[in-house]
Formats: C-alpha cells, structure tokens, sequence
C-alpha cells in the first residue's frame, strides 16, 4: 500500500466556511486489518463530513522513518491533524460510534 492522499472538494455552503478534515491512517502493508480500517474511515468520511476532509494513508512497511513524527506505536492508526487538538485512534476503526466520539465528531454519551 503506497502513500497516497485522497481530497474531495469542500462542501458549496456559502454561509460559512466549512472545516476541512485533514486525516492520517498509518498501516502496515496490505493487511486485512490495514484494509478494514482504510474501508472503515472512508466510509465514515463520506456519511459524516461530506466532502470536508482529506485522507493520508502512510505504509509504514514502505516508510517506517515517518512513524516518529506522530508517534505511532500501534498500527493501524488514525491522526486527525486538523481540526486541532490532533488526536488518535487505534485499531481497525469498525466500531463506528466509539471512532466518531474519538473524531469530536460525536458527543460521548
């Protein structure tokens, strides 16, 4: 799995300017749970932030060295960058609810 970046265009509301998401999947290789969680965030993505966000996806099987920069010491994991705070979530992302309350996305209940 090769590093690669997927934008879609920001939202045409003109009352405000809409926040764009900028996310980072870190994985490892092809593997099924590296692939359950790039399906997982996309899916969430397209039904939550409607064409407001970005997605990174860094092998680090291809590029380890960058695993530093965000601290990474489980795989696969999710960085949100931006909206700031950057926070984390590990794991394969199939539990939707616990994954949108870790995007600030959702209030926790």
């Amino acid at each position: 799995m090769k590093t690669r970046t997927m934008k879609r265009p920001q939202s045409c509301s003109h009352r405000r300017p809409a926040k764009l998401w900028q996310l980072r999947l870190y994985v490892a290789g092809q593997t099924p749970k590296s692939l359950a969680a790039f399906s997982n965030l996309k899916k969430l993505c397209e039904s939550h932030l409607n064409g407001r966000y970005s997605i990174e996806v860094i092998d680090l099987v291809e590029q380890p060295k960058l695993s530093k920069g965000d601290q990474i010491l489980a795989i696969p994991t999710l960085v949100r960058k931006l909206p700031q705070p950057v926070r984390k979530i590990i794991g394969d992302l199939s539990d939707t609810n616990r994954v949108l309350v870790g995007l600030d996305l959702r209030p926790a209940d």
